[in-house]
């Protein structure tokens, strides 16, 4: 019995591109070809054809189906390897339920992870506020959530707040000066009991000029001119 590409592609579950894409890697051999050109796949074809598909269900990579063969040796660390890989999917998918399952019980906006995200929601934060907070938390670290979530039920909302976000960008001097003296206070308590907190590892990866760089780039963009003047009054009272 023997079947072309594409009887033995439906017959393993695949495609037609995937059959060649594993010739082209080596993962499948090629079959003989007829005079007139056309391949003759056998039962040998449809079994490694069965098995690439059943490996790749498990969680194998096709470079780690092919470093299988290619050194038998060692194939309790690779089997070592997809098991760890699989455990953090799961963990991965398990978090990702929890935080749908959070979503669930209180929907709120979903451009921060969910704590931070309650925690802004409550305090009423701005959109610019809050895009703010999804580069801090990304560049700082988004497993320091409880640092957000602390700093965020802190901060008190009032009326200057408001003017704050609904200053334009031609705002008078005076108007300015008035609103960095009155947040002021606020802030200093805030980054007193709030200190940012340390970088992880894996965030520390991307340089601390890279995550300072994206800090500002995102305040340049979120902010209009004058509230870019009243946050340089403050800043630079915070030193």
């Amino acid at each position: 019995m023997s079947w072309s590409t594409r009887e033995v592609a439906q017959l393993a579950g695949t495609t037609l591109r995937t059959v060649r894409h594993y010739h082209e890697i080596g993962l499948l051999d090629e079959p003989e070809r007829l005079s007139n050109g056309y391949k003759v796949y056998r039962a040998e074809h449809l079994v490694r054809l069965l098995q690439i598909r059943r490996l790749t269900g498990l969680g194998f990579s096709l470079a780690a189906i092919a470093a299988m063969e290619d050194e038998p040796e060692q194939l309790d660390e690779t089997l070592h390897a997809v098991d760890a890989e699989l455990a953090a999917t799961i963990a991965r998918l398990e978090e990702a339920r929890a935080e749908i399952a959070k979503l669930r019980d209180r929907p709120v906006p979903t451009d921060l992870p969910f704590g931070i995200s309650a925690a802004a929601t409550d305090a009423r934060l701005s959109q610019a506020d809050r895009s703010l907070f999804a580069v801090l938390s990304q560049v700082v670290g988004d497993d320091n959530t409880p640092h957000w979530q602390a700093l965020l039920r802190d901060f008190e909302r009032d009326d200057v707040t408001d003017e704050f976000d609904a200053l334009p960008p031609d705002a008078d001097e005076e108007t300015r000066e008035r609103l960095a003296r009155h947040i002021l206070p606020q802030m200093i308590v805030l980054n007193g009991k709030h200190p940012a907190p340390p970088r992880t590892v894996e965030h520390a990866a991307t340089g601390q000029q890279a995550a300072t760089a994206a800090v500002i780039n995102a305040v340049l963009d979120l902010y209009n001119p004058a509230q870019l003047d009243v946050l340089t009054r403050i800043w630079k009272q915070l030193g």
